[in-house]
């Protein structure tokens, strides 16, 4: 199974870490990963709960669903689909998704990408571009830094 498993120290506690996660998503997400860019977008943001959204609202109220709340477990874990594909178009089929689960603890997180398999062909190549320096590793000091602001 292809995956990404990563760790980062947090400095805080599980509660608080599920909540900025979830809650402050805006200011944590680095705007230049998102389809609108950084100062046209709008929003961006997971809904609570199993069946939540995971989105984007840009310029003139266009939003994109990017994944599904699978599992909603604060302060502990949270699941939802990454329905976001190798060339960073829009994945509106689950099962050709991959998923994201993050396991909140006191002072750390543990982050999974998994089933790039899903993503057909350019899989592998999109792993390796997520696990990069400018993937996943940047995106989450980004959280850990709005902690550490906080």
């Amino acid at each position: 199974m292809s995956k990404i498993a990563l760790e980062r120290a947090t400095g805080t506690s599980a509660d608080r870490a599920f909540e900025v996660f979830t809650g402050d998503f805006k200011d944590w997400w680095p705007a230049e990963y998102t389809w609108s860019g950084p100062g046209a977008l709008a929003d961006i943001g997971i809904e609570g709960g199993a069946g939540g959204l995971c989105y984007e609202i840009g310029p003139h109220g266009f939003r994109c669903d990017w994944g599904r709340v699978l599992t909603w477990d604060p302060p502990r874990r949270l699941v939802f689909t990454w329905q976001i594909g190798p060339q960073r178009e829009p994945v509106p089929d689950p099962s050709r998704a991959g998923e994201i689960e993050v396991r909140f603890r006191d002072d750390r997180i543990e982050f999974e990408h998994r089933d790039f398999e899903k993503y057909g062909p350019g899989g592998d190549a999109y792993r390796n571009v997520m696990e990069s320096p400018r993937g996943w590793p940047s995106i989450l000091d980004s959280f850990v830094s709005l902690l550490n602001r906080q």
